[in-house]
């Protein structure tokens, strides 16, 4: 019986090595095609979510002038996954009584009270793309050269006429401007700088010191230089890019072993947590249906991909490329950080989970073009 005992355990611990060698061949084999032909400009981070527990795969370098390898801590520049932030603390609010979805951004950024549209337009509104507001402001304002200051985007905003593509509520419209504007009126309602507001909320209790906004001096040595989709260098490490120009306004940056940590505890699996893991779930729930495969929730996508329900985001600049996504019913996770633009990190992340959920010897289709990005 012994003997018997010790083959059986001897058979279950080959089954998880192998289980653990095809995961890591799943990855290698979806990520080469965003690889560096000639192994310079640019790296990806992975970090995989199975079973109730997390593997990191890297690839390819963080800086190649200082011949620097990407890891786990490597430090990224988001792009829009890091509109989630926003939302979480807005979900979290709404579940502590503390605002309402319903509510206009106008009670919060009173600037805006002497506007016109914009006094339509609510939080939810701002946090699920339906606001109405282009993009960004330069697609009203075609005559507007260079970056948006407060002042400036106050203008814009209390300018903003809605037109009949895009009524308050009425439409899907990808939208950074509602998502800056949403930061705002979580400061105000707060009295509390946004950054301070996700460190108090989010990354501090959740440990996620490599998480910041904007870079501090601390983690510059661990920030990857960006390259663009060519492999040239973009921009120093750590720098803000983008249309708006005041402080709280510029992208989040985060490290894949912080960002299996958020995707941890949006997928429930993060003990005692539970208040921000209920605030999670709560902006993950659809709020707008785009279409037949596609609902929008407070920034998470809801996509029905073949007959595996994925809730993602994506992000991209001219030199970053970033996925967080999962499959909730298979409890299958993934996120992706690349520090090269324009690479297809939403149809590669989706792919592996589709791999993912074929691994775990449940039937599924291939992955599905990416529907968003920056």
């Amino acid at each position: 019986m012994k003997i018997f005992a010790i083959l059986i355990g001897a058979l279950l611990a080959a089954v998880s090595v192998r289980g653990q060698d095809n995961v890591e061949a799943i990855v290698a084999q979806k990520v080469q095609p965003i690889l560096p032909g000639n192994g310079k400009g640019g790296g990806v981070a992975v970090a995989v979510r199975m079973n109730g527990e997390t593997r990191f795969f890297n690839y390819g370098f963080a800086n190649d002038a200082r011949n620097e390898r990407v890891t786990a801590d490597s430090i990224f520049n988001l792009g829009s996954v890091g509109k989630v932030f926003a939302t979480t603390i807005l979900a979290e609010a709404v579940k502590r009584g503390e605002l309402s979805l319903n509510d206009p951004v106008a009670k919060y950024v009173t600037e805006l009270q002497r506007g016109g549209d914009i006094r339509q337009v609510t939080l939810g509104q701002l946090a699920s793309h339906t606001s109405g507001l282009p993009r960004v402001p330069q697609q009203y304002e075609h005559w507007h050269r260079g970056g948006y200051t407060w002042p400036d985007f106050v203008r814009f905003l209390n300018s903003w006429k809605a037109g009949p593509n895009h009524e308050p509520g009425k439409q899907y419209l990808y939208s950074n401007a509602a998502m800056v504007l949403l930061r705002v009126a979580l400061e105000r309602r707060f009295n509390t700088r946004f950054a301070a507001l996700m460190h108090e909320r989010i990354t501090g209790p959740l440990g996620m010191n490599s998480t910041a906004l904007p870079v501090p001096r601390a983690l510059l040595g661990r920030t990857v230089q960006g390259y663009g989709p060519g492999g040239s260098p973009i921009s120093r490490p750590g720098e803000e890019q983008g249309t708006f120009k005041w402080p709280g306004a510029g992208q989040i940056y985060s490290s894949g072993r912080d960002m299996a940590t958020f995707l941890a505890a949006n997928m429930g699996e993060l003990a005692g947590h539970g208040a921000i893991e209920n605030a999670m779930g709560f902006a993950q729930q659809p709020v707008f249906t785009v279409g037949p495969r596609l609902k929008i929730g407070l920034a998470w996508q809801n996509f029905s991909s073949g007959n595996l329900l994925i809730l993602d985001k994506n992000g991209g600049l001219n030199n970053t490329s970033t996925y967080i996504g999962f499959a909730p019913q298979r409890k299958l996770g993934v996120v992706i950080l690349v520090n090269r633009g324009k690479q297809h990190a939403t149809g590669i992340g989706r792919q592996i989970l589709h791999a993912l959920a074929q691994e775990k010897s449940e039937p599924s289709t291939e992955g599905e073009p990416e529907q968003d990005t920056d």
